[in-house]
Parts: C-alpha cells; structure tokens; sequence
C-alpha cells in the first residue's frame, strides 16, 4: 500500500468521523424539531399577530387597518378603568399567594406529623386536595350557589344570628372582591400544600435530633431547620402562583364577570371587554402586549432563580 492510498483511507475515516460528530449534534435538534414547530405555529405566531394588531388601526372590524403607531398603548394607559384593574389584580395575586403559602404549610405540617393516625391523616389528604380536583367552571358555579343570597352560607349566618339578611356576596361593591379572592385561595392552596408536603417529608430527621439535643424548642426548629430546607419550593411555587394568579380569567369571568361596578375588574377582563365588549381590538391586542411584557418578566426571574438554585 503506498502513501496515496493510506491518505485517502485517512481521509475517508476522518470525514465518516465527522458526519458522525455532526449528526450527534445535530440529532437533539431532530428530537426537539416537531415540539419546536408546534410552539412556532401555537405561540409565536399569534404573538406576532397580536403585536401587529396593537400597533394598526382597530383590526378585524376595519377592512383596510392602518398603521398607528402606539396610539392604541396610549389609549389603555389612559383608559380611567385601567388603575382599577391593576390594582385589583395587585390584591387580588397578594393576598392569594400569600394565603395559598400559609394555608399550604399550615395543612402540610398537620398532615406530616406523626400526632395522627394513618386513617385519619389520609381522610384529611382526600378532604383537602379536592379543590384541586374541580375544574375551574365547577368551582365557579358551586360557589356561586353557596353565596347566593339564598344559600347555605347566608343561611346558617342567618341561623346564628350574625346577620338579619342574606347578604349578596359576589353582587355587592363591598364584598364581591373579598368573595373571589376567597374563592381563588380555596381553589389554590393543595398545590402549596402538596409540593411543600413533599418537602417536609425530604428533610433529614438528623437535623431535628440534633436541634433537641441542643435545646431547641419547636419554633426554633420550624425557623432554623424547616423553612430554610422549603426556601426553595416556597420561592418556586410564590413565582409561578404570582404568574398564573395574575393572569385569572375564568374564575372572575365566571363568578362577577368583572363586577359590580369594576369591583371585580382584573387586567385579564378589561382586556377581554375592550375585544369583545367595545370591539376595540387593537386596543386589546395592546393591553394583551403588556401583560405578556409583564408575564415575560416575572418568568424571567423565575427561570434565573432555577438556574441560579441548579
């Protein structure tokens, strides 16, 4: 074998090598490529659509749009009912997240604990996981009959002597937000209270032997021991409640569908009344534009405090 033939094997090994090399490359890409194409076709295309509406002159309705400019982001910013949205929506993802995160460790401490049998410890797990079993149109439609004026709940108030009338919870300016907020807490604290069950039931034992060789009285051990080893779920599940809490739709729609009187009025309905109510679609596809701004936010720092924990 001479010289040429031993550099063209070298040369046809090397080149199979790489084909090799660059179909495992490229071979990851392949697996992902019809995931890729679904979001391309779901996702970023509507999006794209959206950010156009936004920027043309009342779209769908006007069979020759025209190109305006933000006038349609300067019309939402203005709009009088928008500061009541937001801050609606502000209180309405606190106050729930907050009480999803206390509601959730506060059930999943009893249930970790070794005070109650196991039949009675899996009687509470079935009794408190299903609000999380119903979906979002029963829940709306059951608690719509318990706050009815003539329901269970004004009744047995009324049975105790606490008010004198039933009281008209979702319809009335005074209560209608306190009612949904309650509503949405019902319906979203197993998530809490699963996850962080989860994680009570990964921490060390050691760690609490420890704790009361050394003294520590319960308190300590939950503040010293328990919430530091949950820091990570509770920071996880708080970014993702505040993401999806933001953006409820359903639940409002069908309960108050915004009412009475904007009490009710989250970013989510305002968008859809300016589409569907007014038939303001560009100024809808603007308001829709910054609450994925906003949405897109929070997931950013979401994404970067996984990264960051990872």
């Amino acid at each position: 074998m001479n010289v040429l033939s031993i550099k063209i094997i070298n040369a046809d090994v090397s080149r199979g090598a790489s084909t090799k090399s660059l179909g495992r490359r490229l071979a990851p890409y392949g697996f992902i490529s019809p995931t890729a194409a679904l979001l391309f076709v779901l996702m970023f295309i509507p999006i794209a659509m959206v950010v156009g509406y936004s920027v043309m002159d009342n779209v769908i309705v006007n069979k020759h749009p025209q190109f305006i400019g933000f006038d349609s982001y300067i019309k939402v910013l203005t709009n009088s009912v928008l500061p009541t949205a937001v801050m609606n929506t502000a209180v309405f993802t606190v106050v729930s997240v907050i009480a999803h995160l206390v509601l959730g460790l506060l059930f999943a401490m009893m249930l970790n604990t070794k005070l109650l049998s196991n039949v009675t410890t899996g009687l509470f797990r079935v009794i408190y996981i299903l609000p999380w079993l119903f979906t979002v149109a029963i829940i709306a439609i059951l608690w719509k009959l318990l706050l009815n004026p003539n329901g269970v709940i004004n009744y047995a108030l009324i049975s105790l002597g606490l008010t004198d009338k039933g009281i008209e919870w979702l319809s009335s300016p005074a209560t209608a937000l306190i009612a949904v907020t309650f509503i949405n807490i019902w319906a979203g604290y197993p998530f809490y209270m699963v996850s962080l069950l989860a994680g009570l039931q990964g921490i060390p034992k050691d760690l609490y032997e420890a704790a009361k060789v050394d003294g520590a009285s319960g308190f300590q051990q939950f503040w010293s021991i328990t919430l530091p080893q949950l820091k990570p779920i509770i920071i996880s599940m708080s970014m993702l409640d505040v993401i999806w809490t933001s953006q409820q739709f359903a639940l409002i729609w069908m309960t108050t569908g915004g009412g009475p009187i904007n009490v009710t009025e989250m970013l989510s309905t305002f968008t859809y009344k300016l589409a569907f109510s007014n038939y303001q679609f560009s100024q809808a596809s603007a308001s829709a534009v910054m609450i994925l701004v906003l949405s897109t936010i929070l997931a950013f720092f979401y994404a970067r405090y996984q990264k960051a924990r990872d």
